[in-house]
């Protein structure tokens, strides 16, 4: 018996679950990013490239695409002079950003913490 995406549960830990893959999806280092500039406003491709620092077109117009294709932000092409495309969040994207800025909020506020983890352990290693 075959089942509907509707029937199946998600569960992120189970191999064939569909929410894994979505979850990679909001939380690869460019998507994250891009998708806490879009929590501040609207923008432009070029401003989201300008926003996040050493992101390559590439990668942004790729991240961009995907986060669009799983519902988390709205492309709009602008029909003016000089023609223009606008990133937004929708409303599932706009649920999603406070969790992904809580996270980033809890890893830039333990960064001395992890400094000193990775001087430890660093020196440590180069006792051995």
């Amino acid at each position: 018996m075959e089942q509907t995406v509707e029937q199946l549960v998600a569960d992120v830990f189970r191999r064939a679950c569909t929410s894994r893959e979505a979850l990679e999806h909001v939380t690869g280092k460019w998507s994250l990013l891009a998708l806490s500039a879009l929590a501040e406003c609207p923008h432009r491709f070029g401003e989201l490239r300008r926003r996040i620092e050493g992101v390559s077109e590439k990668m942004l117009a790729q991240s961009l695409q995907t986060l669009e294709r799983d519902g988390w932000v709205h492309r709009e092409v602008r029909s003016s002079i000089p023609p223009h495309v606008e990133y937004r969040l929708t409303e599932a994207g706009a649920q999603l950003v406070p969790h992904l800025l809580a996270l980033i909020d809890f890893v830039e506020g333990r960064m001395p913490a992890v400094h000193a983890a990775r001087a430890a352990a660093d020196e440590a290693r180069a006792a051995h």
